[in-house]
């Protein structure tokens, strides 16, 4: 199995080289080249997978002493399936998609050598590794999202992406640099053995080592997977070309939840750095979700549509649930790699004939027409808060008895039960001929979801993290105080409430609601619609710093 783990990398590199040398003589077979030595990379990485469920373990091959380390361990095997799974459809999906296209073979080296860079950073085993392969991920990504040189807007978007990379690759750096200080090794296997074997032993500054470490690691992911205040490269590079938008959902974007969870034995030793990290999550979760709603242009809406779920995978890291954020991570990989693909055919299909069938739901969600005659308000919020949180309370403890005994979990209940109110009340809003069916296929639909996601998510957990005391150990690091954590979903609950509360007093007062709260409405449009203004003063920002740096070369006369 040693030997497939340096395959692993070295193929796409040699199908790089090989359309790159015999460019001329190759032609258009170059995507041939690409496209097979993608399905081979593909069944590598499957029977490396099937191997880790066999039997969980942790093999590698080093290059050097300390340095050039390829793990296969169950989290770099699950990577490399998903990346080189969703790549081969990439390539596969370019072979006509980028056929009319200038560059056409340097179109498929740099994939190759984006899925190498990949699979080196998912399988890297020590610090050096990892940063190299952590940098050329973000440098060939500029190279794909720059890949129409004739387009200026192309290039500042990629520059931008490249610019905010260069924030993470930095924070990763002096991690790396403050480890091997400290422990006098590159390999990441052997500085987790002594972080485990003495937690704190080691401070600067007051801060122990963990702490500081676990703080650059988080910013670096924060940079990778677009939380918020770093996050404006994201929806702007979906001008690029479709296939690279696809791409980026193999572990570019969401390589955030990827390194935190190889760094996981230094978080769990952490005490404040996975509530900052719950904390971003949420804000970038919330903003990206609000801002994917105002969108009129459908690639630039899946990219806000990403940064929400990336602030939902990071927030599951936040609450300990590490686990959970890698299966999110492929779930969503897989999902949003297909949405991309397919953008182009919906909208050209949807320009002939939008193909909504006139019922219940189009009724409600684009004509805005409520039923004539509802059920009791009072029934439909009873159904609302009871229903989803005994369906999903009921799945957890089937699967796992201690589960409620984990802060984290209850705030992944928590969040679950107000998506299952969410879509119920929508429900009640709808205007349906059979009620009581649409209710029913909500709630059997819901059920087999919530037990699906606990299921998958509960063998996640088993496969990734084995060791019992370990998992533990990570939930036991993301729990805070009782006090605030009861204050925290009281707060929640009742600002959700009165949200529904709110509805329901509007719609039975509509009209001499609707004046009052007009102006309001706009003005909120406004500032989601300017992206709450971040991208006016990042602007702001670049031309005082031009300007700054003209005043600075008149000032020392500099040519």
């Amino acid at each position: 199995m040693e030997q497939l783990i340096l395959l692993l990398p070295a193929l796409p590199i040699l199908a790089a080289l090989t359309n790159q040398l015999f460019a001329k003589k190759l032609g258009r077979s170059v995507a041939k080249v690409s496209v097979r030595t993608g399905l081979i990379s593909f069944i590598i990485a499957s029977i490396l997978l099937g191997d880790q469920l066999a039997e969980s373990h942790t093999t590698g091959i080093g290059l050097g002493n300390g340095f050039g380390i390829l793990l296969a361990d169950p989290l770099s095997c699950l990577m490399a399936v998903l990346i080189t799974g969703i790549s081969l459809i990439v390539r596969i999906y370019s072979v006509k998609y980028m056929a009319e296209e200038e560059g056409y073979g340097r179109f498929f080296i740099l994939l190759d050598l984006m899925v190498a860079a990949l699979l080196l950073m998912g399988s890297a085993g020590d610090l050096l590794t990892m940063l190299v392969a952590w940098h050329l991920v973000g440098v060939v990504l500029y190279f794909l999202l720059g890949f129409n040189l004739r387009s200026a807007t192309a290039s500042r978007h990629a520059f931008w992406t490249l610019i905010t990379y260069r924030i993470g690759d930095l924070a990763m750096m002096l991690a790396a640099a403050i480890l091997y200080h400290t422990f006098g090794t590159w390999s990441l296997p052997e500085i987790f053995t002594a972080i485990r074997s003495a937690p704190g032993a080691h401070t600067y500054g007051g801060f122990t080592v963990e702490e500081i470490t676990g703080s650059l690691v988080a910013v670096a992911a924060f940079a990778r997977s677009a939380q918020f205040l770093l996050h404006a490269w994201l929806p702007y590079t979906m001008g690029g070309p479709t296939p690279v938008s696809a791409l980026m959902h193999v572990g570019i974007v969401n390589a955030g939840g990827f390194v935190i969870n190889r760094f996981a034995p230094i978080f769990a030793q952490t005490e404040t750095v996975l509530h900052v990290i719950f904390f971003v999550g949420l804000i970038t979760a919330i903003i990206g979700s609000v801002l994917m709603l105002t969108q009129n242009d459908i690639k630039k809406a899946l990219g806000y549509s990403t940064m929400g779920q990336m602030g939902f995978m990071v927030m599951e890291c936040g609450v300990g649930a590490f686990s959970l954020a890698i299966y999110h991570l492929i779930a969503h990989g897989f999902f949003k790699g297909t949405l991309f693909l397919s953008a182009g055919s919906a909208m050209s299909k949807a320009r002939k004939h939008d193909g909504v069938p006139k019922k219940d739901l189009y009724t409600f969600a684009v004509e805005r027409k409520t039923a004539t005659k509802r059920q009791p308000w009072v029934t439909m919020a009873l159904i609302t808060i009871a229903v989803p949180i005994t369906i999903i309370f009921i799945a957890h403890w089937l699967v796992a008895k201690d589960f409620y005994q984990k802060q984290g979990a209850i705030i992944l209940l928590f969040f679950g039960w107000v998506t299952g109110a969410q879509l119920l009340f929508t429900t009640y809003r709808m205007k349906a001929q059979n009620f009581p069916r649409m209710i029913g296929t909500i709630l059997v639909s819901f059920t087999v979801l919530i037990i699906g996601y606990t299921v998958i998510s509960h063998a996640f957990d088993l496969f990734l993290y084995p060791d019992e005391e370990f998992r533990k150990q990570i939930y036991k690091t993301a729990t805070i105080e009782v006090i605030w954590f009861d204050l925290l979903l009281i707060l929640t609950t009742l600002v959700i409430v009165a949200g529904w509360i709110l509805t329901y007093y509007s719609e039975q007062n509509r009209l001499r609601e609707k004046e009052r709260f007009n102006n309001l409405w706009l003005s909120f449009y406004a500032l989601v619609s300017r992206e709450f203004y971040l991208m006016d003063i990042y602007s702001w920002m670049a031309r005082s710093l031009l300007q700054l740096a003209a005043r600075i070369n008149v000032l020392l006369r500099w040519r």
